[in-house]
């Protein structure tokens, strides 16, 4: 097993970024099965100093999360070191990035170079096969899992005696999330459930977005923008709502915010794309949506029954329990660097 790794992420904790959510979760656990890991974060970090430090930390493996974002600095990283890349595609990478005539080549080179390639579900590795058949043979499905920081939690907006239910819309507000899309199909709810509370959290990633929705919200009282909150407050916020929303657009292959929801119980409405689709079952663990009507009547429904929530909930619940569990999540990663390791002493 590889005594040092070197992981290169295009954000990093503190960030409530799902990317460094994800590498945080992921470092935690591997530091605990007795990995020596280090983090760089390529946002705060010029190239150079991480080239610098990556080199006189002698890893035996450099691990990137994000094809664009990082990718291209990883693999030239790793080809100085003669050490072996492994590369997570976590979403826009493979979604958008790998199709963008001003992106595509960069992110082609990348997957191509790499010694090894992690999605999180095989909806993303097929996507990038059908575009790039010769890499099939490096890729491997490793699915993620909840995560929640051992930190006392402070109390969450909101609260007991709320008069109406209580949606979250936990994301990154840019386009891709889709944040204005539940608003006008609200509207409509409102006389059947007075009361109601749409609450946005999460930071605002792209400015035309974040302003567009705040000009959204100031007609709306009912739904509120609460900002950027640290992911330890993430489960009281969880625990208050009754209806999780996801509404993107494209995911990869499967959202945060939508596994920590359904791990705590919390019945979850989101997008019918395949990023969702790899967690939520449409009536068994949540419900699923295509059109603003759709969306409209489940919503309606699920705001109207709380034994609906609750069966669907524990469904959510159940399945990740059982199938994305962080030791399985572990465990992906720690194949994949064993068999990394094995084929450089054999070479």
């Amino acid at each position: 097993m590889p005594a040092r790794v070197a992981l290169i992420t295009p954000f990093a904790f503190p960030s409530v970024r799902g990317n460094a959510i994800t590498v945080e979760r992921i470092a935690r656990g591997l530091r605990g099965r007795g990995l020596d890991l280090r983090t760089w974060d390529l946002s705060v970090t010029p190239e150079a100093t991480v080239e610098r430090e990556v080199s006189e930390f002698h890893p035996v493996l450099v691990h990137a999360f994000h094809a664009f974002r990082v990718g291209p600095f990883a693999l030239r990283t790793s080809r100085r070191l003669e050490v072996p890349l492994i590369v997570t595609i976590t979403g826009t990478d493979a979604n958008h990035d790998l199709f963008d005539p001003e992106r595509e080549q960069a992110v082609r080179d990348v997957i191509r170079g790499a010694t090894a390639v992690t999605t999180f579900h095989l909806s993303m590795s097929t996507r990038i096969t059908r575009a790039l058949p010769d890499v099939a043979a490096r890729l491997t499905v490793v699915p993620q899992s909840p995560f929640f920081e051992d930190t006392e939690e402070t109390p969450a907006p909101g609260g007991d005696g709320r008069p109406g239910p209580a949606v979250l819309f936990p994301a990154g507000i840019r386009m891709v999330k889709n944040p204005r899309f539940p608003l006008e199909p609200l509207d409509t709810l409102l006389p059947r459930h007075p009361g109601l509370v749409l609450s946005y959290v999460g930071p605002i990633l792209d400015a035309h977005e974040g302003a567009a929705l705040v000009d959204a919200l100031r007609s709306r009282p009912w739904a509120r923008y609460l900002g950027t909150a640290p992911h330890h407050r993430m489960r009281a916020l969880y625990q208050r709502a009754d209806l999780v929303l996801n509404c993107s657009i494209s995911e990869g292959g499967m959202a945060n915010s939508v596994l920590e929801a359904m791990s705590l119980g919390r019945a979850v409405l989101a997008s019918n794309i395949d990023g969702n689709r790899s967690l939520v079952e449409d009536g068994v663990t949540g419900f699923l949506f295509d059109t603003t009507e759709e969306f409209t009547v489940k919503a309606d429904r699920l705001l109207g029954d709380p034994t609906l929530r609750h069966r669907l909930g524990e469904a959510g619940r159940a399945l990740v329990t059982s199938r994305f569990g962080v030791e399985q999540e572990l465990d992906g990663y720690l194949n994949v660097y064993a068999r990394l390791s094995a084929a450089v002493r054999s070479a």
